[in-house]
């Protein structure tokens, strides 16, 4: 079973965690080497379907009818690993059991998802370090420092 680290616990469900969120900024570690990767991970995904034909002969009424539905859905977030490929390339080589994943922070919009998303990354230094972030934002990278 996939599971986080959160406050001292193990998180492996969705209801573990308080309502209305939209994320989460996580660090991953490699237990071997002790190099971090930060990032971010949203909760639920915003689906934009096709209706039905059922659904489109049950609307009734005049004027033009939706064609469309928004649906919410849970996101991936148990079993995410990141988005970094030399992280996922030593977590398939390595094993998961060699890494932790960790919730730092919980956020309720995508705005506090992004400022605390950077605030990890630049408190933890990771562009000066040895670790699998090679950017902030894809604005600031790893190369710009190097003298």
């Amino acid at each position: 079973m996939e599971k986080w680290l959160y406050k001292g616990g193990e998180c492996s469900s969705i209801e573990e965690l308080p309502e209305n969120l939209h994320g989460f900024v996580y660090k991953i570690t490699n237990l071997d080497t002790s190099k971090i990767y930060i990032g971010r991970k949203i909760l639920h995904n915003t689906l934009t379907k096709k209706l039905t034909k059922k659904e489109l002969a049950e609307q009734t009424g005049p004027g033009r009818k939706p064609t469309k539905k928004k649906v919410i859905k849970e996101s991936n977030w148990l079993s995410y690993w990141g988005s970094n490929k030399l992280l996922l390339e030593d977590i398939k080589v390595l094993g998961k059991d060699r890494f932790e994943r960790e919730i730092l922070h919980l956020t309720t919009s995508k705005k506090q998802l992004t400022y605390y998303e950077i605030h990890y990354q630049c408190t933890h230094n990771v562009l000066g370090i040895d670790s699998y972030n090679d950017n902030i934002l894809g604005k600031f990278y790893r190369k710009d420092l190097e003298v």
